[in-house]
């Protein structure tokens, strides 16, 4: 599903649009006081300077803030994730180790489709079936060697019929070999930030070694879906006929609920029923993965409570962006005397619906600000609070260079900040 041009847009988009640009400006109005209480810890706070902020670094879930706890959910381990804004809205065991089953095939997929965007594959070239991946066990596409197969139709067996055989003839294809793939598998896991994780195949039979968790399984999902937008059709595909063979899609939110448009099934004996689930509603796109459930239906029906949660209990506000002018902040023995601050790229936040305007935020710099400053130089960071803990944490940036003043300039500030 994609999204709708601004004028076809839906009134609950429209006037979330709204809702961001009140929030903002409200932020706006109350930034000065906020960068008052920021200046170092030796420099007294001015007079009527609000309160220091509480000492909350840490990132929390969005849930944590929410009056409206998240479902009870039978499965091992489970995380849901707001696309859009990156943020962990609720968890349960976000990084206990556990086996992916053919989620792997997610990595194997997004190396494949690196592959594609690199013009080192393309979709009409034929790939030769080995003896090994015609052996492979497990869930089947059902290839023959001696027989051509498109890395189109390869990558249908693989995301459709998860089949474990095109599997290994799309790993050996960019790869080489299995185990040449796995080393690129483990170093896009790297990469990407997936520190609990270590592939040792691209199919995800069972391997003491072979183990991710449900948040770096979310974390390569998010980024297979924004990375890789060309290739996502595949995920919603409900059935694929390969051989006289047709087969279909294991996902059964495909059929249970319009607005899910993938994205993969997983199941070993050891593993459970594990399933990377992501639906759009509007303009917000939710991921959920759940792992260890005893049943395909238990799977799908933990899955669809956490989506229909997290859509009908958080929103998400777009702020900073072109239309939305950043902070103002004093500069010294500069060409400019003030200059914009805000984070390098426009910020979406998820939050508790109905709790927007009450997010808060708090810049933390070292003041003074001294000329020269280069456009995108960080002077310091943002975070976003709600009802005293941090959704979120942005870089602040300088938005527009500032040159230093000449020497007259230069003094002229010395003496005014003697008095200040």
């Amino acid at each position: 599903m994609k999204n709708l041009p601004y004028s076809a847009q839906s009134p609950a988009v429209f006037a979330r649009r709204l809702l961001s640009g009140a929030v903002l400006s409200a932020m706006l109005a109350a930034s000065m006081p906020v960068f008052a209480q920021q200046a170092p810890a030796a420099t007294p706070a001015a007079a009527g300077a609000a309160a220091p902020a509480p000492n909350t670094s840490a990132v929390v879930p969005v849930g944590d803030v929410s009056a409206v706890p998240a479902p009870t959910i039978a499965a091992k381990a489970w995380i849901v994730i707001d696309v859009n804004s990156g943020q962990t809205l609720a968890a349960s065991n976000p990084d206990m180790k556990v086996e992916p089953a053919s989620l792997t095939k997610i990595m194997t997929a997004y190396v494949v489709f690196n592959a594609l965007e690199e013009k080192r594959l393309t979709l009409e070239q034929t790939v030769p079936v080995s003896e090994h991946a015609w052996r492979t066990g497990g869930s089947r596409m059902f290839i023959e060697p001696r027989k051509p197969v498109t890395v189109d139709e390869l990558n249908q067996g693989m995301i459709v019929q998860s089949g474990n055989d095109a599997s290994v003839a799309l790993a050996e294809a960019v790869g080489g070999s299995e185990a040449a793939f796995a080393t690129l598998m483990n170093q896009e896991a790297e990469r990407l930030g997936m520190k609990g994780t270590h592939f040792m195949n691209a199919t995800g039979l069972p391997d003491p070694q072979h183990t991710t968790s449900t948040r770096d399984l979310a974390t390569l999902s998010s980024h297979l879906i924004t990375d890789h937008p060309d290739y996502f059709h595949y995920y919603k595909q409900k059935s694929y006929t390969y051989n006289k063979i047709t087969q279909p899609n294991r996902n059964r939110l495909l059929w249970a609920d319009p607005s899910v448009d993938g994205m993969k099934t997983g199941h070993t004996d050891s593993a459970g029923y594990c399933l990377v689930s992501t639906a759009v509603r509007g303009d917000r796109r939710i991921l959920v993965v759940v792992v260890g459930t005893d049943s395909e239906a238990t799977r799908a029906e933990e899955s669809l409570k956490l989506l229909n949660w997290s859509f009908q209990n958080f929103d998400t506000v777009k702020l900073f962006d072109k239309s939305q002018p950043g902070i103002d902040a004093r500069v010294w023995e500069g060409t400019a005397d003030n200059v914009k601050l805000g984070p390098p790229n426009p910020v979406s936040i998820a939050v508790p619906r109905g709790k927007a305007g009450d997010l808060k935020p708090v810049a933390q710099r070292t003041d003074p600000l001294i000329a020269p400053l280069a456009k995108g130089q960080q002077v310091g960071t943002l975070q976003f609070t709600l009802d005293g803990k941090v959704l979120r944490t942005e870089p602040l940036v300088v938005q527009d260079a500032v040159e230093r003043a000449g020497f007259f300039g230069r003094m002229a500030d010395t003496v005014k900040r003697w008095f200040q």
